[in-house]
């Protein structure tokens, strides 16, 4: 389905005013009726004016009003016939119906609100589209204002099996009214269906931390791609795979980001651990590198300014003594020897 844009004039206020002098004139009419009831004319012109006052409403089905970036698409008899596009005032064959089967979806979605709970709600929608509070009618225009989706939270298992919660947040916008309406049942369904679909298919490509030996590129190559280290990289391949799956819904995806990215919480206990323990690793490798480039300094200098002479069994004991004081987690106990060297 092609959407047709509908090249009818913004003659609304026109029409409008025009059934109003109608419906004077046909008071006027049978004013003048009644004074003239005994002639033909004036029988006549009462059965006219009454027509109109019984039927002339139905011109003012016709009348549809536009704010910036909304639609409305129009069907005859159940026939596509085309979309209103632009913000104005219409005028349009009475008999069309507008048609919008996403207008009462309430998504976790700008512009939607969620209603109280309980038998006869209403959901109430601020913005162009939901349910008009005065009428109780739903309102069939459909935004073309970016919209931007905030799907729960789902548990998903990354490639390394390790369970993790994620959400994300999709900046969207409907492009083509008719594929929206006519190619997919619920446009907003289906969009949030596709967010999670595609979703779960790139999450369980990466590991949580960087992990060895795993290929997130699919070139066969390990790389150091992961969820965490990896966002913007994560969140372009979300945005192009659901871009992909709703291109048939007239749908465009602007942008997508990663709004939480935690590991559940049957194994948040655990991984924390296992960094705590990495990085008391990562610390010590660097306390000992660090004390081994002192030592190795303090014994070339010794040597170099001829400070003492030591064999090589000193020179272990005093290897020995700075590791245990540069690298010991408590202060060092001083020692004074009073005695000779040896």
């Amino acid at each position: 389905m092609n959407e047709k844009i509908l090249s009818t004039k913004k003659n609304g206020m026109a029409m409008l005013v025009l059934v109003i002098l109608l419906y004077i004139a046909a008071v006027g009419g049978i004013i003048f009726g009644g004074i003239n009831s005994d002639k033909a004319y004036g029988v006549a012109c009462i059965a006219v004016s009454l027509a109109w006052i019984m039927l002339g409403w139905i011109l003012l089905l016709g009348l549809k009003v536009l704010k910036p970036q909304e639609a409305l698409v129009l069907t005859l008899f159940g026939k596509y016939v085309g979309t209103l596009k632009g913000d104005g005032f219409y005028f349009v064959n009475p008999f069309c119906t507008a048609v919008n089967p996403a207008a009462s979806t309430k998504l976790r979605q700008s512009g939607d609100v969620g209603a109280g709970e309980g038998a006869g709600a209403l959901s109430i929608k601020a913005g162009a589209e939901g349910v008009n509070i005065a009428t109780g009618m739903v309102d069939k225009r459909i935004s073309l204002k970016i919209m931007t989706l905030n799907n729960n939270k789902q548990k998903i298992n990354d490639c390394l099996g390790n369970p993790i919660e994620i959400g994300i947040a999709v900046m969207w916008r409907v492009v083509d009214t008719a594929k929206a309406v006519f190619d997919v049942d619920n446009y907003k369904e289906y969009l949030s269906l596709q967010c999670d679909t595609a979703l779960r298919n790139i999450v369980r490509i990466y590991p949580y931390d960087v992990a060895q030996g795993v290929d997130t590129t699919g070139d066969g190559i390990a790389d150091e791609g992961s969820l965490r280290g990896s966002s913007e990289i994560v969140a372009n391949r979300i945005k192009d795979e659901i871009q992909e799956r709703v291109k048939n819904a007239g749908i465009e995806i602007i942008e997508a980001r990663i709004t939480y990215l935690a590991y559940a919480p049957e194994i948040a206990a655990a991984m924390l651990q296992r960094q705590q323990a990495s990085a008391v690793v990562d610390a010590r490798k660097l306390i000992v590198d660090g004390a081994v480039g002192m030592v190795e300094m303090a014994l070339d200098e010794l040597s170099k300014k001829q400070v003492v002479e030591l064999d090589e069994e000193r020179k272990a004991a005093m290897v020995s003594n700075l590791l245990v004081v540069l690298c010991g987690n408590h202060d060092a106990q001083p020692i004074v020897n009073s005695g000779s060297l040896y």
